[in-house]
């Protein structure tokens, strides 16, 4: 039999991250971790029950994170373990992080009237590089497919895309298209399930998905995330099930409108055997640890597929379909200022 979703043990396990990080945590993920949390108890339903007096709190540490003004090292960073006020080198935005800042903002009903939009912008364009990849920050940092998909998230939510040179994003995203139809992390990578899911994303959210990919990329590239189902979802061949896959993989098939072409009822059957029916959370497979990460792209993997109960998941932007709804309200509000 399958299990039921212990929504009230999520519940608890997300509450508790918020109040206690994971001492596993390093100060780098913290808003990251923040994000999962906030965006959990959302998709539960249980934003207000949990947050209702902390809201303004969560807000306002979250605007605390912001580098405005500072040019090419703006956006928002991960903690506040350097005071704000001390000006240093090493006070840079980071674009996992201004996206997850961004989308922390949105679930908690800010208006985002305290974001510097240019700043974040100006930010955001210094770390394109000439090969239309992003790095994490200015400063040097790995680039992938992951910071693709942040400006696009970025650009998204600002309803601003002048940070991005378009052409050449697209073009790394081709070019990192691998033999067997899916995306690896660059050119030349293997294919992988993460990275599939950032350059379908980002080319969604252009809205370029069906302009630049032809309809035998297209093809293949549904049945390379479809073979990726063996109950679950895996993230290369020859991996076993992950459940984070299963929002990774399933939200793409979502973007690409062939969700209900894989197994809902064998994938749902694999994710809730992963969740700790004790402490609540889900682990990658079943019997393994927790971890705030698996324990929020379990639960959207759930919202993917229709779970009772749950918030409906908008899968470009990773966010609850009623935080992106709130979303559009400003950004129409934007327009007729």
């Amino acid at each position: 039999m399958t299990p039921k979703l212990m929504k009230k043990k999520h519940t608890r396990y997300f509450h508790i991250i918020l109040q206690m990080m994971p001492s596993e945590c390093p100060d780098a993920m913290r808003l990251t971790f923040a994000f999962f949390a906030i965006s959990g108890l959302d998709l539960l339903g249980a934003l207000d029950d949990y947050l209702r007096e902390e809201k303004e709190d969560a807000i306002n540490w979250i605007y605390r994170l912001q580098i405005s003004g500072a040019g090419p090292r703006s956006g928002f960073q991960s903690s506040t373990m350097i005071p704000k006020e001390i000006e240093t080198k090493y006070h840079c935005g980071h674009l996992a992080m201004t996206y997850t800042g961004l989308a922390s903002l949105l679930i908690l009903g800010d208006d985002l009237s305290g974001i510097d939009k240019e700043s974040i912008i100006e930010g955001m364009r210094a770390c394109q590089n000439p090969d239309g990849s992003f790095t994490a920050m200015v400063m040097g940092y790995e680039s992938d497919m992951r910071f693709v998909y942040c400006a696009c998230c970025v650009s998204a939510i600002l309803d601003d895309w002048s940070g991005i040179n378009k052409a050449k994003a697209i073009d790394y995203i081709l070019k990192s298209i691998s033999y067997d139809g899916a995306v690896g992390q660059g050119p030349g990578l293997e294919s992988h399930g993460g990275s599939t899911f950032c350059a379908v994303a980002s080319l969604y959210l252009m809205n370029e998905l069906n302009n630049v990919l032809s309809e035998k990329q297209l093809d293949r590239l549904k049945r390379w995330c479809l073979m990726s189902q063996d109950g679950g979802f895996h993230g290369r061949p020859g991996k076993p099930s992950d459940s984070c896959y299963s929002f990774w993989i399933g939200a793409t098939l979502q973007l690409l409108g062939v969700k209900e072409l894989s197994d809902c009822e064998e994938n749902r059957a694999f994710v809730l055997d992963t969740q700790n029916t004790i402490m609540g959370g889900f682990g990658k497979h079943d019997n393994k640890r927790t971890d705030p990460l698996h324990a929020y792209l379990g639960l959207c993997s759930l919202s993917l597929i229709g779970e009772p109960n749950l918030q409906e998941v908008n899968a470009a932007l990773n966010i609850s379909q009623r935080a992106y709804t709130h979303l559009l309200e400003i950004q129409e509000r934007w327009k007729n200022k």
